[in-house]
């Protein structure tokens, strides 16, 4: 697995605009279902396109995924990833019913859906808040995309389906927790620069174009 070697200083910085994304974050769910959350971000990186499939446990695993386009001076794609298991344990921590399955009489539940669209939504906006904050570069998600199947799937007939092709993604790993469960969900932010926006973006943040 390749990835880009950030000195120590910007991985720094990528890393405390990840923390505050999550801090966001955590603060605008816990309005939400009125309990106390506790998210942490225990690793961040910059990989190339194949090593993402590797990261989320290879192209056949079954995951959820909530995804958005990025508007504005710096477009691309985002991608809120779950397994099918840390999808249906967050959505029971969110509803607060540990016996809620994740599908319903054959097909995703409704109810699912909506949560972990809300879920999806707080992180990204929370976490492009913090980019575009730190940056001083206009970043706005759209409204949702909805995806259960395998990675592969999901993330070539995202990518395919929005036009876009990219050679490389931040990736935010994220935990969620909250004061009730013992059980933390472990999710993957992944950031797709449009390849126009990655070298604006990296040179807001102080990395070199050689990389």
């Amino acid at each position: 697995m390749e990835f880009i070697n950030l000195t120590d200083e910007q991985r720094d910085v990528l890393c405390e605009i990840g923390n505050i994304g999550a801090g966001n974050a955590a603060t605008s769910m816990a309005k939400l279902i009125n309990k106390k959350i506790d998210m942490q971000v225990p690793s961040i990186d910059v990989v190339g396109y194949d090593d993402m499939m590797e990261l989320i446990g290879g192209p056949e695993a079954l995951i959820v995924a909530i995804f958005f386009r990025i508007q504005g001076d710096a477009p691309g794609t985002v991608f809120f990833i779950l397994t099918m298991e840390e999808a249906e344990n967050l959505v029971q921590q969110i509803t607060n019913n540990v016996t809620f399955n994740l599908f319903s009489d054959g097909s995703l539940d409704e109810v699912a859906i909506s949560v972990l669209q809300e879920t999806g939504n707080i992180l990204t906006g929370s976490y492009l808040s913090a980019l575009s904050d730190f940056m001083h570069i206009n970043m706005q998600p759209s409204v949702p995309y909805f995806s259960a199947d395998m990675a592969g799937a999901v993330l070539t007939a995202g990518l395919m389906e929005l036009s876009q092709v990219t050679d490389f993604a931040i990736i935010i790993d994220t935990k969620i927790n909250h004061n009730d469960s013992k059980n933390g969900v472990h999710g993957h932010f992944l950031l797709l620069p449009d390849p126009s926006s990655f070298q604006k973006i990296f040179h807001a943040l102080g990395v070199n174009e050689d990389v």
